[in-house]
Protein backbone atom coordinates (compact mmCIF):
# COMPACT_ATOMS: atom_id res chain seq x y z
CA UNK A 1 0.00 0.00 0.00
CA UNK A 2 1.06 3.29 -1.03
CA UNK A 3 1.72 6.00 1.93
CA UNK A 4 -0.72 9.14 2.45
CA UNK A 5 2.02 11.26 3.11
CA UNK A 6 5.87 10.56 3.07
CA UNK A 7 8.38 8.67 0.56
CA UNK A 8 7.50 5.39 1.45
CA UNK A 9 8.36 2.31 0.16
CA UNK A 10 5.33 0.44 1.73
CA UNK A 11 2.63 1.20 4.14
CA UNK A 12 1.00 -1.15 6.14
CA UNK A 13 -2.23 -1.19 8.34
CA UNK A 14 -1.19 -2.07 12.25
CA UNK A 15 -3.68 -4.17 12.25
CA UNK A 16 -1.28 -6.62 10.08
CA UNK A 17 2.26 -5.90 10.94
CA UNK A 18 1.35 -6.46 15.06
CA UNK A 19 4.93 -8.50 15.52
CA UNK A 20 6.93 -5.33 14.03
CA UNK A 21 5.51 -2.98 17.17
CA UNK A 22 6.03 -3.30 20.80
CA UNK A 23 3.38 -4.79 23.21
CA UNK A 24 1.46 -1.82 24.34
CA UNK A 25 1.10 -0.23 20.88
CA UNK A 26 0.47 -3.60 19.77
CA UNK A 27 -2.36 -3.86 22.09
CA UNK A 28 -4.07 -0.84 21.55
CA UNK A 29 -4.28 -1.08 18.04
CA UNK A 30 -5.59 -4.88 18.68
CA UNK A 31 -8.34 -3.35 21.24
CA UNK A 32 -8.90 -0.20 19.07
CA UNK A 33 -12.39 1.30 19.38
CA UNK A 34 -12.63 4.37 17.57
CA UNK A 35 -15.07 6.15 14.47
CA UNK A 36 -11.61 6.00 12.96
CA UNK A 37 -11.07 2.29 11.92
CA UNK A 38 -7.84 0.79 12.93
CA UNK A 39 -6.98 -0.23 9.40
CA UNK A 40 -6.01 3.42 8.84
CA UNK A 41 -3.53 2.98 11.21
CA UNK A 42 -0.30 2.70 8.90
CA UNK A 43 2.74 1.53 10.27
CA UNK A 44 5.81 2.04 7.71
CA UNK A 45 9.49 0.95 8.42
CA UNK A 46 12.11 3.54 8.62
CA UNK A 47 15.65 3.20 9.55
CA UNK A 48 16.70 3.82 13.16
CA UNK A 49 20.10 6.06 12.17
CA UNK A 50 17.37 8.83 10.36
CA UNK A 51 14.83 8.90 13.72
CA UNK A 52 16.08 12.38 14.30
CA UNK A 53 13.64 14.76 12.64
CA UNK A 54 15.76 16.98 10.59
CA UNK A 55 17.54 13.86 9.26
CA UNK A 56 14.20 11.69 9.15
CA UNK A 57 12.56 14.43 6.83
CA UNK A 58 15.74 14.92 4.58
CA UNK A 59 15.49 11.40 3.62
CA UNK A 60 11.65 10.15 3.42
CA UNK A 61 10.52 13.79 2.70
CA UNK A 62 10.36 17.10 3.16
CA UNK A 63 6.60 17.90 3.29
CA UNK A 64 6.71 15.74 6.18
CA UNK A 65 8.34 18.17 8.79
CA UNK A 66 4.51 20.18 8.65
CA UNK A 67 3.17 16.37 9.02
CA UNK A 68 5.34 15.09 11.79
CA UNK A 69 4.35 15.19 15.55
CA UNK A 70 6.32 14.56 18.83
CA UNK A 71 5.26 12.49 21.79
CA UNK A 72 6.38 13.87 24.84
CA UNK A 73 6.51 12.64 28.36
CA UNK A 74 5.46 15.22 30.85
CA UNK A 75 5.93 14.89 35.12
CA UNK A 76 3.58 17.54 37.05
CA UNK A 77 4.05 18.15 40.45
CA UNK A 78 2.27 19.35 43.23
CA UNK A 79 1.65 18.65 46.92
CA UNK A 80 4.34 15.73 47.13
CA UNK A 81 2.45 13.91 43.84
CA UNK A 82 3.92 13.43 40.99
CA UNK A 83 1.61 12.72 37.66
CA UNK A 84 2.49 11.56 34.41
CA UNK A 85 0.93 12.84 31.21
CA UNK A 86 1.82 12.90 27.40
CA UNK A 87 1.71 15.66 25.06
CA UNK A 88 1.55 15.51 21.41
CA UNK A 89 2.72 18.68 19.09
CA UNK A 90 3.85 19.05 16.09
CA UNK A 91 7.88 18.47 15.04
CA UNK A 92 7.76 22.38 14.09
CA UNK A 93 6.87 23.76 18.04
CA UNK A 94 7.68 22.56 21.56
CA UNK A 95 5.48 21.92 24.18
CA UNK A 96 4.27 24.76 26.16
CA UNK A 97 5.27 22.64 29.39
CA UNK A 98 5.37 25.30 32.30
CA UNK A 99 2.19 27.44 30.73
CA UNK A 100 -0.43 24.97 28.94
CA UNK A 101 0.41 21.79 30.69
CA UNK A 102 0.58 22.95 33.85
CA UNK A 103 -2.35 24.81 34.33
CA UNK A 104 -4.36 21.43 32.47
CA UNK A 105 -2.26 19.12 35.24
CA UNK A 106 -2.83 21.57 37.49
CA UNK A 107 0.42 21.22 38.81
CA UNK A 108 2.80 23.59 40.63
CA UNK A 109 5.45 22.16 38.55
CA UNK A 110 6.04 20.72 35.26
CA UNK A 111 8.88 19.28 33.07
CA UNK A 112 9.57 16.65 31.26
CA UNK A 113 9.69 13.29 32.52
CA UNK A 114 13.21 11.66 32.69
CA UNK A 115 14.67 9.08 29.86
CA UNK A 116 14.16 6.59 32.72
CA UNK A 117 10.83 7.37 33.57
CA UNK A 118 9.46 7.51 29.73
CA UNK A 119 10.71 4.45 28.81
CA UNK A 120 9.89 2.58 31.54
CA UNK A 121 6.36 3.42 32.68
CA UNK A 122 5.58 3.37 28.86
CA UNK A 123 7.44 0.21 27.62
CA UNK A 124 8.45 2.50 24.49
CA UNK A 125 11.90 3.10 23.17
CA UNK A 126 13.05 6.87 23.68
CA UNK A 127 12.87 8.39 20.95
CA UNK A 128 9.96 6.16 19.13
CA UNK A 129 7.39 6.86 22.18
CA UNK A 130 4.11 7.18 20.82
CA UNK A 131 0.74 8.47 21.93
CA UNK A 132 -0.79 5.13 20.75
CA UNK A 133 -0.93 2.23 23.57
CA UNK A 134 0.26 4.88 26.97
CA UNK A 135 -0.63 3.44 29.77
CA UNK A 136 -4.41 3.63 31.13
CA UNK A 137 -5.63 7.01 32.43
CA UNK A 138 -2.73 8.99 31.38
CA UNK A 139 -4.00 12.48 30.03
CA UNK A 140 -2.83 12.67 26.06
CA UNK A 141 -2.96 16.39 25.55
CA UNK A 142 -3.26 16.48 21.66
CA UNK A 143 -2.14 19.98 20.00
CA UNK A 144 -5.53 21.03 18.15
CA UNK A 145 -3.19 21.64 15.11
CA UNK A 146 -2.30 17.93 14.92
CA UNK A 147 -5.99 16.46 15.49
CA UNK A 148 -6.90 18.41 12.14
CA UNK A 149 -4.14 17.35 10.09
CA UNK A 150 -5.55 13.94 7.85
CA UNK A 151 -2.32 11.80 8.57
CA UNK A 152 -0.13 12.33 11.62
CA UNK A 153 3.71 10.60 11.53
CA UNK A 154 4.39 9.60 14.82
CA UNK A 155 6.41 7.20 16.62
CA UNK A 156 5.53 3.39 16.30
CA UNK A 157 7.44 2.65 20.01
CA UNK A 158 10.74 1.51 19.17
CA UNK A 159 13.04 4.09 16.97
CA UNK A 160 12.58 1.36 13.90
CA UNK A 161 9.79 2.40 12.33
CA UNK A 162 6.84 4.74 12.13
CA UNK A 163 3.12 5.21 12.43
CA UNK A 164 0.60 7.21 10.39
CA UNK A 165 -2.42 8.19 11.82
CA UNK A 166 -5.51 10.16 11.22
CA UNK A 167 -5.51 13.71 13.62
CA UNK A 168 -9.49 12.80 14.02
CA UNK A 169 -7.82 9.06 15.47
CA UNK A 170 -5.02 10.73 17.72
CA UNK A 171 -8.06 13.26 19.20
CA UNK A 172 -9.89 9.57 20.00
CA UNK A 173 -7.65 8.12 21.67
CA UNK A 174 -8.22 6.97 25.49
CA UNK A 175 -7.56 9.99 27.91
CA UNK A 176 -7.26 12.64 24.93
CA UNK A 177 -7.99 16.03 25.25
CA UNK A 178 -7.53 18.51 22.27
CA UNK A 179 -5.85 21.56 23.59
CA UNK A 180 -5.32 25.26 21.63
CA UNK A 181 -2.04 26.28 22.05
CA UNK A 182 -0.30 23.36 23.39
CA UNK A 183 2.29 23.99 21.10
CA UNK A 184 3.99 26.94 20.78
CA UNK A 185 6.79 28.34 17.97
Amino acid sequence: MRAPIGDFDTATPAPDCLDDLVAPVADAVRHWRGAVPADRILYVETDPRWADTAVFVEHYGRDLLEQSANCVVVAGRRGGETSLAACLVLSTTRVDVNGVVRRHLGARKASFASMDTATGETGMEYGGITPVGLPAGWPVLVDSAVADLPYVLVGSGRRRGKLLVPGKALAELPGAMVLEGLGAA
